[in-house]
């Protein structure tokens, strides 16, 4: 996973509230265990028509929002089944950040393991993020999301996200690789104990 600190990014605009997980990819691409190429299934079902051709219409496949790594999403996103390919989706199409007033607590929590960062703002904030596409930057050192531009330009608000988690994020790892950078210290702390427990 890349590591998430501070970075600028286009915002793509998805106002409908209660995506749930089977829009942002549909069941019939959970066959695989791989998370490569799942950015291609992202929101198939809204992306592609019955003959597989591109929907011009649907936000992705506008020019504006190639490159994009922010995500600007209605209210409860990400309701629906537990599945991790949701946040794997996400995060291989090139989106780092999801943007919301409510985002459902399996996928913040499936979103927060694989790298894809989910900030819950206040109402009047994300209001203005819906204003119009615009830049905006994201720190997790500061844990702040700023409109770099557009109406609102210099806008901000504060995002809560647990100690741990960002952690995690800001070094591009997840709860395993925490636990086998410190390899070392659990051995040496198992042979320790294995020294002093009685014979």
């Amino acid at each position: 996973m890349e590591p998430i600190t501070v970075f600028s990014s286009q915002t793509v605009l998805l106002p409908r509230a209660d995506v749930d997980t089977d829009q942002i990819i549909p069941a019939r691409f959970l066959t695989t265990t791989s998370r490569e190429g799942l950015g291609d299934a992202l929101f198939a079902d809204w992306r592609y028509d019955g003959d597989g051709a591109s929907n011009a219409k649907f936000i992705l496949n506008q020019p504006e929002s190639k490159g994009a790594q922010v995500l600007v999403a209605g209210r409860n996103f990400g309701c629906g089944s537990s599945r991790e390919h949701a946040p794997w989706a996400l995060a291989d199409y090139g989106f780092r950040a999801v943007i919301s007033t409510e985002i459902a607590d399996i996928f913040r929590s499936n979103s927060l393991k694989n790298g894809l960062l989910p900030i819950v703002v206040s109402a009047a904030f994300h209001e203005q993020l819906l204003a119009e596409p615009c830049v905006v930057e994201v720190s997790l050192e500061t844990r702040t999301v700023r409109l770099v531009d557009g109406p609102h330009a210099d806008a901000s608000e504060t995002f809560e996200i647990d100690d741990f988690s960002r952690y995690c994020l800001m070094r591009g790892t997840d709860q395993l690789g925490f636990l086998l950078d410190r390899v070392d210290a659990i051995s040496a702390f198992e042979a320790q104990r294995d020294d002093t427990a009685p014979a």
